[in-house]
């Protein structure tokens, strides 16, 4: 069984990537932690659907409907439907009413449903309209500045526009990071030594918290669909 990721990073400031997915024979996941949410459009049997999915604080299990086919965008962390704060949508998701195979409706329009290369467009529309919002705060202290205001504001502003503090954030990067160099055969310690984990039960502990996998289960494939694009099939 197999869940097949093909994800691009975007040089929209708007959007941390987008990716492409199919499900073979596979009923469920297991969920990431991420700090982002997204929009992910997919089909299934003929119909057409869309859903808001929220950030995510730990890793779960989840459905997936098989035999289907997704698009999907990842918004850059302090992004935010202006109808939805993000912090309403932590460990949940909304699915769309009124969805066609051609468009969709939010905020009071209709618009036209992406495929994989064109998925910057519409979020260029949907940024237009005023119907996705950001704070340039988070986006400038995550690329390493330092704006001229308190911590106690910096984590304020976190909270209201992620659902998140800045240090969560950062962990939760930087685990998802650890999981994908695990996967391409980077031994525990020296991602322990990359990622500035304290030390090996420290790296353990983060991915069973946050990925649901333990290092040999990512370098193996083992441990049964993920949704992370490794590059890599995933067995049970």
């Amino acid at each position: 069984m197999a869940l097949r990721f093909e994800t691009r990073p975007s040089d929209s400031p708007w959007v941390d990537s987008v990716w492409t997915c199919t499900s073979e024979h596979v009923t469920e996941m297991t969920s990431v932690a991420t700090p982002c949410w997204g929009l992910v459009f997919w089909q299934r049997e003929g119909a057409a659907y869309v859903s808001v999915t929220g950030p995510e604080t730990r890793t779960g299990t989840a459905p997936v409907p098989e035999g289907a086919t997704f698009v999907g965008i990842q918004f850059a962390v302090g992004t935010s439907l202006r109808a939805v704060p993000t912090p309403e949508l932590l460990d949940r998701g909304l699915e769309l009413p009124d969805v066609t195979h051609r468009s969709f409706q939010w905020d009071g329009l209709r618009w036209e449903t992406p495929g994989p290369d064109d998925a910057e467009a519409l979020v260029e529309r949907l940024v237009r309209a005023g119907a996705i919002v950001r704070d340039p705060l988070v986006a400038e202290v995550l690329r390493g500045g330092r704006p001229d205001v308190s911590g106690r504001t910096v984590e304020r502003r976190f909270r209201a526009a992620t659902g998140f503090t800045q240090g969560a954030v950062r962990q939760i990067e930087r685990v998802r990071t650890a999981a994908a160099l695990l996967a391409a055969d980077t031994t525990a310690a020296e991602v322990v030594a990359k990622l500035d984990y304290f030390d090996e039960p420290h790296l353990a502990r983060a991915l069973r918290r946050y990925v649901g996998r333990t290092a040999r289960q990512l370098r193996e494939g083992g441990g049964g669909a993920i949704a992370l694009d490794l590059d890599q099939p995933t067995t049970s």
